[in-house]
């Protein structure tokens, strides 16, 4: 079975979520910036979701972590919960 790993922040607007997003690539640090802008708790550590399968996460996050390239930020991700920078760290 597939797994993954990731990383996320998590916001309210699309407009947030690319503001954060444009600071990251042009250097800023991933966990950083989730510790001072995500909504979520898994902020406080970074970002990092840890390992989950497919259907463990909302359908769009899926559909992200699954299918795109490992190792970028992807995003804004828009879900039921807000805006979500992705930061894939391993798919197996």
């Amino acid at each position: 079975m597939a797994k993954a790993a990731a990383s996320h922040i998590l916001v309210t607007t699309e407009g947030e979520c690319s503001n954060i997003k444009k600071q990251i690539e042009e250097g800023s640090d991933f966990a950083k910036m989730a510790k001072e802008h995500s909504q979520c708790p898994s902020g406080q550590r970074g970002g990092d979701l840890g390992e989950f399968a497919p259907g463990q996460m909302v359908k769009e996050f899926d559909e992200v972590v699954f299918k795109e390239e490992v190792g970028k930020v992807h995003g804004p991700v828009k879900t039921q919960f807000g805006y979500h920078l992705i930061k894939i760290t391993s798919r197996s």
